[in-house]
């Protein structure tokens, strides 16, 4: 038994993946709404409009943690339910804090800890058209405090509150490759408009100021009569050096986290930003003001940790272009000696590597402090898994390795190096719009059949997260 007896687990999914219902109870169209009815941006052609159909189905889809045992479930809420056009001034629609009030209230009555995310990419539109979004500096924080506001306000029994999910994903994918909505990106052959040198870390230092001012409102006016707490999630990749004899590649590992990860956290933590980042990208990485400071620095409760993969890296000796966002490296599945890093999956991006869920999980404990970690997200894909027949897909080893892998590798970093881990949600409860990759990729443990009224059916992997957290968890 190496987990604390109070340990939180779950699963975890996000408003525009699962809820579809996208016209329903005056919701107002997102900036995802927008980009995948362009042709080309998603890989199949496909929408979140039906995507798992949760937002009709609470019910069935609390009644499925409850048969899998979960004690916490993370999802996030779409703001534009809550604020059509989005904006400090703008309507607030009562149908959708309804539907939010309700689904918390359901599942603490069945005994699941709810963990909601205020932002989880699906900026509202009409924000994106009236100033530009997430690129502006003097309105997008203050109307993101005022949602944050009317949810504090709304649902009072929440006791983990998460601002924003993965900025990086935000900043470099939605500004930088334009791979993401809102699909800004200097590469002209993709979009009209953006500037990948400068726009995301822009955006970055908005989403941090924005995070800040809905921290500070929660922590003034809300927690002392709620109680409960409020950090941000941030993602990163764990990093081994591609020649490890070669010192270059080894620090430059710590480069690729910085970028990814201390980007966001060094301010929250430290109140600056890394001094790799500021020294390559110079006056394009804003400056905080000494206000600024004081609202970020120090404004995490917790520190939200999504992972799923690792990297070789090895260092780059060319001079950094404008657009570079990794921190002049380069990111490799395979070492010098040859070495594969871990196994295929159906994501370009991913593959399994626990050793080094680890070793981050160390690296973050002892750059920050030792802070309470919550694992917000951890899973994986499998290759071809959409092409498989159902009683394949519903069999899926791969996965449950993975899991059992994974979490081993948390237990022993709880008990092992002092790491204070005390949650883990599972990414995902169902298969789902899995962005610009529609729904060809598969991250559930429960298979969604999209032809036939969404229909779920748990898979192995399901149903091993019980057992396996029941073998880890220390008893009274």
């Amino acid at each position: 038994m190496s987990l604390p007896k109070d340990f939180l687990w779950g699963f975890a999914t996000a408003s525009y993946q699962i809820e579809g219902s996208v016209d329903v109870d005056g919701r107002g169209a997102s900036i995802w709404d927008t980009f995948s009815a362009i042709p080309g941006k998603i890989a199949d052609g496909s929408s979140g409009a039906v995507a798992c159909d949760s937002y009709k189905r609470t019910d069935e889809d609390i009644s499925l943690l409850k048969s899998l045992g979960a004690n916490s479930y993370r999802f996030s809420i779409a703001w534009s339910r809550i604020i059509p056009l989005g904006g400090r001034n703008d309507p607030i629609n009562q149908a959708g804090i309804d539907h939010y009030v309700k689904f918390v209230d359901d599942l603490l009555e069945a005994g699941i800890q709810p963990f909601i995310t205020l932002f989880h990419w699906d900026l509202p539109d009409g924000l994106d058209k009236r100033y530009g979004g997430l690129l502006n500096r003097e309105e997008f924080p203050l109307d993101f405090e005022h949602y944050a506001r009317v949810l504090f306000k709304a649902i009072p029994k929440c006791q983990h509150w998460i601002t924003f999910n993965e900025p990086w994903c935000s900043s470099i994918l939605g500004y930088n490759t334009g791979y993401f909505a809102p699909g800004h990106t200097s590469d002209r052959s993709k979009s009209a408009v953006g500037d990948s040198a400068r726009e995301p870390w822009t955006v970055g230092h908005n989403i941090l100021i924005a995070h800040g001012l809905a921290v500070k409102a929660y922590r003034e006016d809300f927690k002392p009569t709620q109680g409960g707490e409020i950090g941000i999630t941030l993602n990163g990749d764990a990093t081994l050096p591609w020649d490890p004899e070669d010192p270059a590649d080894v620090e430059a590992c710590d480069r690729k986290i910085e970028f990814a990860i201390s980007w966001f956290a060094d301010p929250i933590y430290f109140g600056h930003y890394p001094e790799s980042m500021r020294k390559q990208l110079g006056d394009r990485l804003p400056t905080f003001t000494p206000e600024e400071v004081a609202l970020i620095k120090g404004s995490n409760d917790f520190y939200g940790m999504n992972h799923y993969t690792a990297n070789y890296i090895k260092h780059k000796k060319t001079p950094p272009p404008d657009d570079d966002f990794l921190g002049n490296l380069e990111t490799l599945f395979y070492n010098k000696a040859g070495d594969c890093i871990g196994p295929e999956t159906q994501s370009f991006w991913l593959r399994p590597h626990a050793q080094g869920f680890r070793d981050l999980l160390n690296w973050l404990s002892k750059r920050y402090g030792y802070p309470k970690i919550y694992v917000t997200e951890n899973g994986t894909s499998l290759k071809d898994e959409n092409d498989m027949p159902l009683e394949q897909i519903v069999n899926d080893d791969f996965r449950v390795k993975y899991f059992d892998d994974y979490v081993n590798a948390l237990a022993k970093a709880s008990a092992e190096d002092g790491v204070n881990v005390q949650a883990y949600l599972a990414w995902s409860l169902l298969d789902n719009y899995e962005w610009a990759e529609g729904f060809q990729t598969r991250f559930g443990v429960t298979y969604v059949d999209y032809v036939n009224n969404q229909k779920r059916y748990p898979k192995k992997s399901a149903k091993s997260l019980k057992p396996l957290f029941d073998s880890l968890i220390k008893k009274d």
